[in-house]
This record gives C-alpha cells, sequence and structure tokens, in this order.
C-alpha cells in the first residue's frame, strides 16, 4: 500500500481515555519516529501527554504479548502497536512480520480492546524511513489514529448509542 491511509473519523468523546503504545525497539531509530507520530497524532486529537504510556519491547515479534497484556488490564481504550522489519537475506523477515500481525490481531480479537498494525515492512531501509514520516506517511501517525477512531468506534456500539447504522449497497448503474 503505498500513500497515506483514510482520512479518520474521530469520535472525541474516546481522547478522554489512556492509551498505550508499545514499541519494538529493533530498527529503533526509526521505530522511534512511528512513536513520534503516534504521539502527534494523540496530542492532535485531544488525547493529553500523561494519558499515553509508551511500553518499548525487544522487536516486533514482542508486540502482541505485551499488546495482549497491556489490554488484559483494561486500563486502556487502545494500544497503537509500532515496529520496523526490514527483509534481510533470510525469510526471518517474513515470519516476524507474519507473527506481528497475526498475534496483535489476536490480542485485539480476544480481548476487545482495539489494537493498531502500526509495523513497517519495508524492503529496505530506505523505504522504512519513507514510511517513517519520510515521505510516504507516518504509520505511527495512521496508527494511533486509527486506534482512536476504533476505540469511539467501539464505545459507540458498546453504548448502545447509535450504534453501527444497516446501509443498502448502492445499486450499481450497470446492467440496469
Amino acid at each position: 500500500m503505498a500513500g497515506p491511509a483514510a482520512a479518520p473519523t474521530i469520535h472525541q468523546r474516546v481522547t478522554r481515555g489512556r492509551f498505550a503504545v508499545v514499541a519494538g525497539r529493533f530498527n529503533e531509530p526509526i521505530t522511534k519516529k512511528l512513536v513520534d507520530g503516534a504521539l502527534e497524532a494523540f496530542a492532535g486529537h485531544g488525547v493529553r501527554a500523561q494519558a499515553v504510556d509508551v511500553h518499548w519491547v525487544p522487536g516486533s515479534f514482542e508486540l502482541p504479548q505485551a499488546a495482549l497484556a497491556l489490554a488484559r488490564t483494561r486500563r486502556y481504550a487502545g494500544i497503537v502497536c509500532v515496529g520496523a522489519v526490514i527483509k534481510g537475506e533470510t525469510p526471518h523477515f517474513e515470519y516476524v512480520a507474519g507473527a506481528a500481525l497475526h498475534g496483535i490481531s489476536r490480542a485485539a480479537l480476544d480481548t476487545g480492546v482495539p489494537m493498531s498494525f502500526g509495523v513497517i515492512t519495508a524492503l529496505n531501509e530506505d523505504q522504512a524511513w519513507a514510511r517513517a514520516g519520510g515521505g510516504v506517511a507516518n504509520r505511527g501517525e495512521e496508527a494511533a489514529l486509527a486506534t482512536i477512531e476504533m476505540a469511539g468506534w467501539l464505545e459507540t456500539v458498546r453504548r448502545g448509542a447509535g450504534g453501527p447504522r444497516k446501509t443498502r449497497p448502492r445499486r450499481s448503474a450497470v446492467g440496469r
């Protein structure tokens, strides 16, 4: 996927909740830029700095376990997972990226706490830097925005206030 993510719909009442950012130290200079992007996104949407906890773990492989442990505390409205996995000369890249993706998804589904996948998976370091705010966008910022949006959406559903709307798909002009 190239370019920035779609513009989010932010639910303001969730900005008062607590959030966590879990960051993998492997490729730390790149991951630090992702953390900075996430923190800027939270600040830009009214989340106080004191309401965001940053937790560092060894690498992207460890992100799911950390996110799951944090979600189980029930202290967080959402959790942003960031890291950088850069392809090398072995298939290790695929294993780490896949484990991080599936583990974070499973942790979110198992706990009901929104978690976003802000892990850069790049073929080389230049691509990783570009996705850490160096030209393509900052995946940490995008992940934080997705987490805020999902936390708001889930809160709406849980409270029954409006809930998800059932809409009918638009009929295509083709075949009429």
